[in-house]
């Protein structure tokens, strides 16, 4: 979306928008600031937890959960903003946490010893799709693959919550766009 577009939608003119924000990145950092705190602190909460494991599956289902809740962040958490200084701070400082987090779970030796953090990377990206394809017709497919995702991540005879139910034939034909019938192969 264009500044002129965003502009119209907020009801004020370009000029104020561009005394505000100098270009959308700085728009998008202000937008999604307290979005990001709340990473961080959903971060925070989970090096926090005394189980490194619940610690660890708790922050991946609150990440994914997120994104699922808005799709706009889900953007975000997969893109960088070199502009946005303080929206990168954050980013970074989850990071960290992240990294901490990690840690724990292999020393539990819950965590597969094979995870490295760019896994949530590509866990964040694959969400963000499936999100994007069944917000309509499945919007909690998402927690279906969380729990593949978790399964993938976890050591033999790691405690791991209820596998979700998988959306319907039906839904997942519509959210590729198709008809309502299940192609099979």
């Amino acid at each position: 979306m264009s500044m002129a577009a965003v502009a119209r939608e907020a009801g004020v003119g370009k000029a104020t928008l561009a005394r505000r924000f100098a270009d959308p990145e700085a728009l998008v950092a202000a937008v999604f600031v307290d979005h990001m705190r709340r990473f961080v602190d959903a971060t925070a909460a989970a090096v926090a937890d005394p189980d490194p494991w619940a610690g660890f599956t708790g922050y991946v289902e609150t990440v994914l959960s997120m994104q699922a809740a808005d799709r706009g962040f889900a953007d975000v958490l997969t893109m960088t903003l070199p502009g946005a200084d303080e929206l990168e701070a954050l980013r970074a400082r989850s990071y960290g946490g992240f990294l901490t987090l990690v840690d724990r779970a292999k020393a539990s030796g819950r965590l597969r010893e094979d995870f490295r953090s760019e896994d949530l990377a590509l866990a964040l990206m694959a969400n963000a799709a499936v999100v994007t394809a069944t917000a309509r017709v499945a919007p909690d497919a998402w927690r279906r693959l969380l729990g593949h995702l978790l399964r993938a991540f976890a050591t033999p005879g790691a405690p791991l919550p209820e596998m979700p139910p998988a959306p319907s034939a039906a839904d997942l034909s519509r959210a590729l766009g198709g008809s309502s019938t299940p192609h099979t192969t």
